[in-house]
Parts: structure tokens; C-alpha cells; sequence
């Protein structure tokens, strides 16, 4: 018995079954990446300009000036509540003065050299701090008058600004009042000559 099929007589048209149609229809790789490309490439002018606006629209971070900022009202705090720098340097002032006395030295030089020398060397290490705060704060908020006209601070930043500013005025009003000895009186030794 003969097991081989003949061809039936419309062979070409029975061989085509929908899944050889769908195989024919569909794009090869190669194809379909460059019809990806072509629409990739094909860009619009007026797209770019359209970009190059809304990147001129977006806000403009204002991550430094915040920073500045909080610096700012760091710096005033250290100033009015005192830091390490200025008690090394008083200690230091407090040495030096000491040093340079003499056996023969009155109860007021002692005083000048272990009070009134370190104070001041400590008023005016917390005066520097308290002037960098208000510089620097100062400058937080007039940044956006130097930029352009439309940026403006988030109302935090602003106000952490305010805050150095405050901080430092108070820092450098105490700093001329303890310089100058206005704050305190200089304490002097009984009977002893000025």
C-alpha cells in the first residue's frame, strides 16, 4: 500500500493556512527597528523650542540658599551661646596675659590679666561669628533682587534668614557691649592704684 500523499490539484492555494498569511504580514526585526528610528529621529523644531521653554519655566533650586541660611542662623546661635573656638582662644589670651606679669604686678593687672583680656578676646570671637551671620544672611535675602526678577525664596528660607539676621545683630550689639565694658563693669581691686 502506497502511503505517499499526491498534491491535490490546488496545492498552492492549500498550503496557505492563516498562520502562513500572519507570518507574511508581520515586519521583520530589522524592519521594525528602523521604522522605530525614523520616528525617533524625525524631530520637530518647534518640539525643541517647546522644551527649551518649560525648562525656562521650571523654578530654580534654591538649595544653596537654604543651606546659607541655616548656616546663617547656626552661626548667630554659636555666637550668643559660645563655642569652643572662642573659649580656646580666651584660655590662650588668659596664658599670654599671665606670662607677661610680672612678681611686682598689682591686683589690677592680675585682674586685667586673668578677666578682662579674655573676655574680650572671647567678646570678639563671638562678634566674628555674629558678623558672618548677618553678612551671610543678609546676602540670602538679597540674592533673588540680583538674579531675575521673578525667582523668589521659599517662605521658609526667608525666615531662617530673618533669623540670622536677628541673631546676628543681637551677637554683634552684645559683642560691642562686652568689648567696650559696657555690659559689665570691670571689677577693681580695693585700695589698690589705677
Amino acid at each position: 500500500m502506497d502511503t505517499t500523499k499526491t498534491p491535490a490539484p490546488n496545492a498552492a492555494e492549500a498550503d496557505t493556512t492563516p498562520a502562513d498569511l500572519e507570518k507574511a504580514e508581520t515586519p521583520q526585526p530589522a524592519e521594525a527597528d528602523a521604522a522605530v528610528t525614523d520616528e525617533v529621529t524625525d524631530t520637530d523644531p518647534d518640539d525643541e523650542a517647546f522644551a527649551d521653554d518649560q525648562a525656562e519655566d521650571r523654578e530654580p533650586s534654591q538649595v544653596g540658599s537654604a543651606a546659607f541660611a541655616v548656616v546663617a542662623a547656626g552661626l548667630g546661635v554659636v555666637a550668643l551661646s559660645g563655642s569652643w573656638v572662642a573659649g580656646i582662644v580666651s584660655e590662650r589670651a588668659s596664658i599670654t596675659a599671665r606670662l607677661e606679669l610680672t612678681q611686682a604686678a598689682d591686683a589690677n593687672a592680675q585682674i586685667a590679666a586673668q578677666f578682662i583680656d579674655p573676655w574680650h578676646t572671647t567678646a570678639m570671637v563671638n562678634g566674628i561669628f555674629s558678623a558672618l551671620a548677618l553678612i551671610i544672611a543678609t546676602f540670602v535675602l538679597a540674592l533673588p533682587a540680583f538674579s531675575s526678577p521673578e525667582r523668589t525664596l521659599p517662605t521658609w528660607v526667608r525666615s531662617v534668614s530673618w533669623a540670622g539676621i536677628g541673631l546676628g545683630a543681637l551677637g554683634v550689639l552684645l559683642f560691642v557691649l562686652m568689648y567696650f565694658d559696657l555690659l559689665l563693669a570691670i571689677p577693681k581691686a580695693a585700695g589698690a592704684g589705677a
